[in-house]
């Protein structure tokens, strides 16, 4: 709402949102198998034996979080979804590689894997690898890029 305002107290067009046309939404929908996936299987876990491995499990819910919210804020046009996006990825990002190396380095805190442990491996590295695919889309995608790409559109 803030960025309509602004916009059109500036008499900026709108900038359409482009981070969820072509392949952005191929991603987003990658984005949202994860989000279910990491829900159900961090519910299911946590309500039938949170005790045998209750970090992992806690871990597994907040990467639930994290692709739940990278999923909505890919798919939303705006400045400030933008942000909250490169926030999520990057949130995503550094969890994959904290959580990795963690279960590497201290296996006993991780009897059991979650969806970031040894860097994904269980998703076919796809935890690892989403991320850095996401960084790279919004930085094409990026506001400023956009509005450059519709001024030499307009010209």
């Amino acid at each position: 709402m803030k960025d309509k305002q602004a916009r059109a107290a500036t008499g900026e067009a709108p900038v359409r949102n482009t981070r969820n046309t072509g392949p952005g939404r191929l991603l987003i929908a990658v984005y949202g198998v994860f989000a279910i996936s990491a829900t159900a299987r961090a519910g299911y876990q946590i309500l039938t034996k949170f005790s045998e491995a209750p970090l992992a499990y806690l871990l597994s819910a907040f990467a639930a979080l994290v692709y739940v919210v990278a999923t909505v804020s890919l798919a939303k046009a705006g400045t400030t979804w933008f942000k909250v996006s490169v926030a999520a990825v990057l949130v995503e990002l550094l969890g994959v590689l904290v959580v990795g190396t963690l279960s590497i380095l201290d296996s006993v805190q991780f009897p059991h894997e979650t969806v970031w442990s040894l860097f994904g491996r269980g998703y076919g590295f796809i935890p690892l690898l989403l991320p850095i695919l996401g960084l790279v889309w919004l930085y094409r995608r990026r506001p400023s890029a956009a509005r450059a790409t519709a001024a030499k559109a307009a010209q």
